[in-house]
């Protein structure tokens, strides 16, 4: 369940075909500024929805490198008047490896802040779990996903990323306006309750580029379906690593790009 602090109540006037207006109020959700931080030096600014800022911070850490799960000591919450601070205590010299970006990292953008050519394609671990999905428990979470988004009914704003179990069941779901942000949040979620990410499967709402990819590598998961297309370098990362993705995926057809030994019930 969202946290109020996601949702603005704001009026618009709704203008309908026969030419009639009406004034209403409307749900949307709210995109802050966050900013994170390792040990108190400052390290990147996201353009998120304020809740699950924990998830946020420890599901960043680990997607984008900068540490383990059990490198990661305390993260620290703080409501400020221009935004949100996380900051993240690592453990012993870890913290040398948190090196800033320069730049904010909007709500759209994975690449924000990143300054050197060799540092946007970065070598990724390859996906070590067994795991085997059917493609009716892939189907199962597509069709219960839309009512785990709380946040997205309210607003139709929102990314989802939610993790199922090898039966297609859905364990946890987060949300936000960025889906970077969405898949992060998902990502600390599942580190600190201690879910087997390496037995279950990723699903997001958003197209699917090459760092939902990346992401999905670094938590562990063996699989990422998306609801929209790929691209061909999220393609060819997944080749790459041993990931499989299933894109353009719908409760009716599914459409197999990588990693497709993973999959049971093809004819299905």
């Amino acid at each position: 369940m969202y946290d109020a602090s996601a949702v603005a109540v704001r009026p618009a006037l709704c203008c309908r075909s026969d030419g009639a207006a009406e004034p209403i109020q409307r749900n949307t959700p709210v995109e802050a500024p966050v900013g994170l931080s390792y040990g108190g030096r400052p390290h990147t600014v996201l353009m998120a929805t304020p809740d699950d800022l924990a998830d946020l911070a420890r599901g960043f850490t680990v997607t984008e490198g900068v540490a383990a799960p059990e490198e990661i000591a305390d993260i620290r919450i703080e409501e400020r008047e221009e935004g949100w601070l996380a900051d993240v205590t690592l453990r012993g010299d870890v913290r040398a490896r948190a090196r800033p970006r320069t730049l904010e990292g909007r709500s759209s953008c994975g690449l924000c802040g990143v300054q050197r050519l060799k540092d946007v394609v970065r070598p990724l671990p390859p996906v070590e779990s067994a795991a085997t999905f059917s493609l009716s428990a892939v189907r199962s979470a597509l069709e219960s996903l839309e009512a785990r988004q709380d946040l997205g009914r309210l607003t139709r704003a929102t990314h989802a990323a939610a993790f199922a179990d090898a039966a297609g069941e859905i364990r946890l779901v987060r949300e936000d306006v960025g889906r970077h942000n969405a898949l992060d949040k998902l990502a600390g979620a599942l580190f600190a309750t201690g879910q087997p990410v390496d037995q279950g499967f990723v699903v997001v709402t958003s197209r699917c580029s090459f760092e939902m990819v990346e992401k999905a590598v670094r938590m562990g998961a063996p699989m990422i379906v998306a609801v929209s297309a790929p691209t061909d370098l999220a393609v060819r990362r997944a080749e790459t690593a041993g990931l499989t993705l299933v894109a353009l995926a719908r409760a009716d057809a599914q459409l197999v790009f990588a990693g497709g030994e993973r999959l049971t019930g093809q004819a299905a």
